[in-house]
């Protein structure tokens, strides 16, 4: 045998050998390599919702000034930015001197104009104090922590403006049950998936998609909760004595302000396969609670005018929260 053929023999044979090995070397390395895990953007959000951002939905929320703070207020010693949201047309016919009329759906990128360390508050304005509990919300998610809605809206500024008394109603006192129905067992939050890698990245990401699907999304009315009432889940914002001693919707269940809708506490008893209804007395504070609840990717929404808009009467009669024209409409001046 020459040489070159026990060269090439040896090496085949080495071939042999050595590529197995080569082979089984590069699977394992392969198996070994260590999967990096999604980011559980949920966890990353509530995390960011109740630590850095200062958890609002369970401190502050919602932030409502009485139109007689803020005419005291914006005729003293402080200095409020006025963003009345109103439409152009309703605007123009009368507002509150020194107001800037800005559409809610532009309020976000509105205020990244103004310099807020000039004001000592942001104040939003609406119709009836829903639209701007809800616009506040996600100013406060944004960092703007000194925006408050003006309670009752422009309906509480002057009786010209009054939005409110045509949709107060009683006509469901007789369906309020005052059987208790539990809270449903707790699960998992929403899956959310906006691709971004840190808490206030996803946060900013959440509200812009909330801000843009505009206020319709997060609001419903009684007619229409009431059709079907099996279709969703209704949670009774409100402390648990009014649950059971004023009554509730059926099969409502009972949520505390301010202490219940926390990570450690029952915030994962809401379902994420179910359209939640949050209602309370006005429909103030239920639309300050559902988009926070949306930005958390809950279907959720509030019902319009809350209680006093299905038992007015059993809530003037208990002295508890309601609209009564004569003595929440101020009737300020304003202009036009």
């Amino acid at each position: 045998m020459s040489h070159y053929a026990k060269l090439l023999k040896q090496y085949t044979w080495t071939l042999v050998l050595v590529l197995p090995l080569l082979l089984f070397t590069n699977a394992c390395s392969e198996d070994d390599d260590p999967v990096v895990p999604t980011a559980d953007e949920s966890a990353l959000l509530i995390a960011e919702l109740e630590g850095a951002n200062g958890d609002y939905l369970n401190t502050d929320c919602a932030a409502i000034l009485p139109a007689a703070t803020v005419f005291e207020d914006v005729n003293g010693a402080k200095k409020y930015y006025l963003l009345d949201i109103r439409s152009a047309a309703d605007f123009a016919l009368g507002h509150i001197d020194g107001a800037v009329n800005v559409q809610a759906a532009d309020a976000l990128t509105h205020m990244k104009t103004v310099n807020v360390a000039n004001y000592d508050r942001i104040v939003v304005v609406c119709y009836t104090g829903q639209t701007a509990n809800w616009v506040t919300s996600l100013l406060r998610l944004s960092g703007y922590k000194t925006t408050f809605s003006m309670g009752y809206g422009m309906s509480a500024w002057h009786q010209d403006f009054d939005k409110i008394t045509a949709k107060l109603s009683s006509d469901k006192v007789s369906q309020f049950v005052t059987t208790p129905t539990d809270k449903g067992p707790a699960g998992n939050m929403p899956a959310l998936n906006t691709g971004m890698a840190t808490g206030s990245e996803i946060l900013n990401a959440r509200i812009a998609a909330v801000h843009a699907e505009g206020f319709s999304k997060s609001i419903i009315d009684a007619s229409t909760v009431f059709s079907n009432l099996s279709q969703y889940y209704i949670v009774n914002f409100w402390p648990a004595d009014l649950y059971t001693s004023i009554g509730h919707i059926p099969g409502a269940m009972q949520y505390t302000p301010k202490a219940d809708l926390k990570l450690s506490a029952a915030l994962k008893t809401l379902p994420t396969d179910k359209t939640i209804v949050v209602y309370c007395y006005t429909g103030q504070g239920s639309a300050a609670v559902a988009p926070i609840l949306r930005t958390l990717g809950y279907d959720a929404k509030s019902l319009m005018y809350g209680a006093n808009g299905m038992i007015w009467q059993k809530m003037k009669d208990a002295g508890k929260t309601h609209f009564e024209a004569g003595k929440d409409c101020k009737n300020f001046p304003y202009v036009k």
